[in-house]
């Protein structure tokens, strides 16, 4: 079929949508992550599952595949799209939260900020990453790494139902009774290699405020910093989920972070001010510059890790690590401590461990993190040349910090080529989501960002 005819059919089976050469196609298709340049055979914007389901069945009908996306942060794994359309699910954005049964139920298009503040005025909370619009459903169908990790494990743990449109068409509502298969697998194997994600619902947690902040010293102070971070996390509580990195920030960013290059500990502690206070006090005798740790609400916490909120022309990459042996940390410095000409916008550890590292025997594809830290490692540039040296960097301080620490797997929520899927997962949970995906989608008419 001609391009015409396919986005006319399209048409035929939702309101809006762009082809190529249509004005605001290239705002259709310009998603969070500035530095893809998606070309898809068309964008939609369906507003229901019942225009979810025929633009899917007029899109297979048309030959054409689809891939779903909510806010785009992880989209540089997709392939070409020039056969494929791009179903943006922003318009599907119901937010609705339960007091009395503490469920949560979401639209695929909705991001987290909005989510958090809605759950807070219940008195709960959600299990959020660090970015405050990455997309919900994405986030956490590819398992959900947040800042009450440790106490509480993956958000993909908490899904107790997952309604989507399957790749004929068909909607389904998946949970604990029903398409018991599907379930499994939409909990840690992705959302769009099995269908594409209307609605979530998952179990939000009874509190509202948390002790949090951040300490942080210059750049030269990395070499003591990380070494104590490297002995502290080895012995903590599951109460306190925490992050080290090394940021530089631009000329044009507030004060005191304003272009300078920064050592940052940032951390939530599910405990009381006094054994928060205990637990930094190690921290705290190296003398940081800037010390933000109080009680806060938990509407405060999504912008601890001070995340560029907005479209960006980020790339990054991580690895899961077996743990922080002295030939990492001397690696870290090397490649981006003090006089190393750290170029990127931050490199860090995630500090793993507690309920991220539990197999939950109700869980699904993902239930735990097979590692001690995940590193994570992010650069930007609005030219192409700029983003291909950002990745230059990144892979050469991530594969050297590994070496001999780490078994290959991955935490495909932060990793962003378009091979290594299997790596996510154990050779077990390959075989079985693969065996899924056949059965719900024989003629792969879905695309998702890691391919199953």
């Amino acid at each position: 079929m001609s391009d015409n005819t396919a986005v006319a059919a399209l048409r035929k089976a939702a309101a809006e949508v762009y082809g190529p050469g249509d004005a605001g196609y290239d705002e259709a298709r310009t998603t969070w992550t500035l530095g893809a340049d998606l070309r898809p055979a068309a964008v939609v914007f369906p507003r229901s599952a019942d225009e979810v389901s025929a633009v899917v069945r007029a899109a297979a009908a048309e030959g054409l595949r689809v891939s779903p996306s909510g806010g785009g942060h992880n989209v540089f794994p997709l392939p070409d799209l020039s056969g494929t359309v791009l179903l943006r699910t922003a318009r599907l954005g119901e937010i609705s939260i339960s007091p009395d049964t503490e469920i949560a139920r979401v639209g695929s298009g909705v991001v987290w900020l909005p989510v958090v503040g809605a759950a807070a005025d219940e008195g709960l909370a959600g299990l959020h990453g660090s970015a405050i619009d990455v997309g919900v459903v994405g986030y956490t169908t590819g398992g959900g790494l947040s800042w009450y990790g440790r106490p509480y494990g993956l958000a993909a743990n908490r899904v107790t139902a997952v309604e989507l449109v399957l790749a004929d068409g068909a909607q389904v509502r998946a949970d604990a009774n029903h398409e018991a298969d599907l379930f499994w697998a939409l909990r840690g194997g992705g959302g769009g290699n099995f269908g594409v994600v209307t609605a979530l619902e998952f179990a939000l947690m009874p509190f509202e405020n948390v002790y949090a902040g951040l300490l942080a010293w210059d750049l030269e102070s990395a070499p003591r910093v990380l070494e104590r971070f490297r002995t502290w996390t080895a012995d903590l509580p599951d109460s306190i989920t925490s992050i080290y990195r090394h940021a530089q920030f631009p000329p044009h960013a507030p004060q005191p972070w304003r272009g300078r290059q920064w050592v940052i500990i940032d951390a939530t502690v599910l405990d009381s001010d006094a054994d928060a206070e205990r637990l930094l006090a190690p921290l705290r005798e190296l003398k940081p510059e800037v010390d933000t740790f109080k009680r806060v609400p938990v509407t405060d916490v999504p912008h601890l890790h001070m995340d560029p909120e907005g479209p960006s022309y980020a790339v990054g990459d991580s690895r899961l690590l077996d743990g922080l042996p002295q030939s990492a940390v001397e690696m870290m410095l090397s490649l981006a401590g003090p006089g190393s000409g750290f170029g990127l916008v931050f490199a860090e550890f995630r500090h793993l461990g507690g309920a991220l590292g539990r197999a939950d025997p109700a869980g699904g594809a993902l239930s735990y993190l097979d590692g001690a830290y995940n590193m994570f490692a992010v650069g930007a540039s609005p030219t192409a040349e700029g983003r291909a040296a950002a990745r230059g960097e990144i892979n050469t301080l991530i594969d050297a910090v590994a070496v001999g620490n780490s078994h290959g797997r991955r935490y495909l929520g932060f990793h962003q080529a378009g091979h290594e899927a299997h790596a996510g997962y154990d050779d077990a949970t390959w075989v079985r989501l693969g065996a899924i995906r056949s059965r719900v989608d024989p003629g792969r008419v879905l695309m998702a960002n890691h391919s199953v």
